[in-house]
């Protein structure tokens, strides 16, 4: 009796390492690389294009008034000497008061800028995504990481996702 219990628990210990075995054989891992994505496929290159379109004015109002600032701040640096105490500090305080909106305008400008840049970026990744589970199912794959240390080329389904998004568009 012994006997056939260790006989059966070796067959089914045996049965479940081959099933184990087999099962690994067929479990499809893909790796898909977001940044490449972001830079490499037409949505992302079209939503850059359009957010540089959109803020390029506000952009160049913002780089004219950088500039009016220095010339201001060099011109009291060469006039300061000849200037009396109180002309000084009226001027002085104008440059400040006008730093002070520079730095205001930028600052609102580049919040401006992320905020409609991460939303574009998310509609891409949103597209990219659907495409993804696409080609996952119609690949068969199990698994498809994102994001890791060390990816064999093998697994890399970048370029298909590339293809398919710019296919889609």
């Amino acid at each position: 009796m012994k006997f056939l219990t260790r006989l059966s628990l070796g067959l089914l210990l045996g049965a479940l390492a081959i099933g184990a075995q087999v099962q690994a054989q067929e479990f499809r891992v893909g790796f898909v690389n977001t940044d490449r994505i972001f830079r490499e496929a037409n949505s992302a290159k079209q939503a850059q294009a359009k957010l540089e379109q959109e803020f390029a004015r506000r952009e160049k109002e913002l780089g004219e008034l950088g500039a009016s600032l220095k010339a201001a701040s060099e011109r009291f640096e060469r006039e300061a000497p000849a200037l009396g105490e109180q002309q000084r500090g009226q001027r002085q305080k104008a440059l400040i008061d006008q730093d002070r909106e520079f730095q205001r305008k930028r600052r609102e400008f580049q919040e401006d800028l992320n905020a409609r840049k991460n939303e574009e970026l998310q509609a891409v990744l949103d597209r990219a995504n659907r495409v993804v589970k696409q080609v996952a199912e119609q690949e068969k794959y199990d698994l498809i990481l994102q994001e890791a240390v060390y990816i064999n080329p093998k697994h890399d389904i970048t370029d298909k996702v590339i293809r398919a998004l710019n296919a889609s568009r």
